[in-house]
């Protein structure tokens, strides 16, 4: 099985900003786990916010925070 991740997906989820609650302001990536953990019990939101905060939970389960800290780092999200 071949996977082609979406780049600008991939992109915009390590500069997407968790948009309220106790956490408002803070990238996804900068959550903690037992916040992701709590979500996907209670259920994930709607959209795309529900979507990127499963799959950060699938990037944390797996030790995989590196890569989207990288693209961080190299891909600084531009000031428009």
């Amino acid at each position: 099985m071949e996977i082609h991740p979406d780049s600008k997906q991939l992109l915009e989820l390590a500069h997407y900003k968790m948009p309220f609650g106790k956490f408002k302001g803070r990238y996804l990536v900068d959550l903690p786990l037992p916040y992701l953990v709590w979500f996907r019990q209670k259920g994930f939101p709607e959209g795309k916010l529900g979507n990127y905060l499963n799959i950060m939970l699938t990037i944390k389960d797996n030790n995989l925070e590196p890569i989207i800290r990288k693209l961080q780092k190299d891909f600084p999200r531009q000031s428009t």
